[in-house]
């Protein structure tokens, strides 16, 4: 299991703004999402996972350039999340130097506008979701009534996407749903949050999934990326 440090870009900096190891004095504060991707990829991060929160408000990329002086400094893939609507948002996206791509949930009540990502993405197109059913329920459906979480990725993944990003908002995920999920369907699940320990990302491991993204205890020091590397093998 891959082990994916997050920055979240606002105005083109990160928006937390900690060194990875600060907690114990091992480095400077810093505000600079390339300067910070760079020492997790020297740490031995393998992917990075970029949140363009202002593109996500806007419904529109708004960090590319900050993306850009990223895929300038390491050699890693980016997956980049936050206002990629459309198949132009995410020419835009790889054209700054982005490698995968997540849509929102949205795009599984419109069949043409996935179909028109997937022609520009392929398999680097992923979908983000919260597979809590309260939440799934809230969603704004255009359809009559809210899918089941198995329904909506079985529908996602026959309609050609092959990895989906599932977040929880903080809250502790299910290994044994994730673990179903894992071998009911082909498809690479990723989970975003919800592991605040190494004991936590042990138990994702033993799940099945094929990452965790991780950005604030990460970006804190609360975990160092090194263990967490060697609890997720």
């Amino acid at each position: 299991m891959l082990v994916i440090p997050s920055l979240d870009l606002v105005d083109g900096r990160s928006r937390l703004v900690h060194w990875p190891g600060a907690s114990t004095g091992t480095g400077a504060p810093t505000d600079r999402p390339e300067v910070i991707a760079a020492a997790f990829v020297g740490a031995g991060a393998r992917l990075l996972h970029l949140v363009d929160f202002d593109g996500a408000r806007a419904g529109t990329p708004r960090n590319l350039e900050a993306v850009g002086r990223i895929a300038s400094r390491v050699a890693v893939p980016l997956q980049l999340a936050g206002g990629l609507e459309d198949a132009d948002a995410i020419r835009l996206a790889f054209a700054a130097g982005a490698t995968r791509v997540v849509v929102s949930l949205a795009i599984a009540d419109d069949h043409e506008r996935l179909r028109a990502c997937l022609d520009v993405a392929g398999d680097w197109l992923a979908v983000g979701l919260d597979p809590r059913p309260d939440r799934l329920a809230a969603f704004p459906w255009r359809r009559a009534e809210a899918p089941t979480l198995e329904a909506l990725i079985e529908e996602l993944v026959a309609a050609g996407v092959v990895r989906l990003v599932l977040s929880h908002g903080g809250s502790a995920p299910d290994p044994v749903l994730l673990s179903d999920l894992v071998d009911r369907f082909d498809a690479e699940f990723l989970l975003a949050g919800g592991a605040d320990d190494l004991a936590a990302i042990a138990r994702l491991r033993d799940s099945g999934i094929a990452g965790v993204i991780l950005g604030a205890p990460l970006l804190s020091g609360a975990i160092d990326l090194a263990a967490a590397a060697e609890a997720a093998a």
